[in-house]
């Protein structure tokens, strides 16, 4: 689906918005805020399933990655996105009932790719280009609503991705060992399973 996105008003993520979840603590204390990424939601919604796309531009911020502040779904609710350009990571966890870590994976995902995010799953994107752009469309249902709570408190996903590779974050009890899984080629037929169950 081409979208010109020049005629869209964004809702636009700051630095400031997610300083609590960023590694690079010494870094952000002498950043000056600025515009991180761009999210046009509701372009169009067909079946009760809406279609966003978000735009990262390439940065640093200190030595980590530029990325999205990372969520939960409140709820049932799956989660599907395309890379329509740039490359990205999309970084998994599963929480159980103590809000411990109990699965935690990565997509690296090129143009053309897709990659679904499980119910139940956290995650964050990561635009792990330092040249390049990265844009993204994805599919939900309109009545998922996000919950950035447990990110807030941990200060940030369970992994940090930097220029020195994966890091742990060290306010999790438990971490498990990262996997690493392939995205898939092509967007499933029936998107109905991302309405909640």
């Amino acid at each position: 689906m081409e979208v010109n996105l020049k005629n869209l008003t964004p809702d636009i993520r700051k630095l400031y918005d997610i300083k609590n979840v960023l590694y690079d603590k010494k870094w952000l204390k002498t950043a000056i805020d600025f515009d991180l990424y761009f999210m046009y939601r509701g372009i169009e919604e067909k079946d009760g399933i809406r279609y966003d796309i978000t735009v990262i531009p390439p940065a640093m911020l200190g030595l980590e990655f530029i990325k999205t502040k990372g969520h939960y779904h409140i709820g049932q609710y799956g989660e599907v996105y395309t890379v329509l350009e740039g490359e990205a990571i999309y970084l998994m966890q599963k929480k159980n009932n103590k809000e411990e870590i109990e699965d935690a994976y990565v997509v690296k995902a090129q143009k053309g790719d897709v990659v679904v995010i499980p119910p139940l799953y956290g995650h964050t994107t990561i635009n792990s280009s330092k040249t390049e752009e990265l844009k993204m469309a994805n599919w939900i249902s309109p009545q998922y609503k996000s919950d950035y709570s447990l990110y807030e408190k941990m200060q940030g996903a369970c992994y940090y991705y930097t220029s020195e590779g994966w890091i742990k974050n060290e306010n999790y009890k438990n971490v498990p060992e990262l996997r690493f899984e392939e995205p898939l080629k092509s967007l499933p037929e029936d998107l109905n399973f991302l309405k909640s169950r």
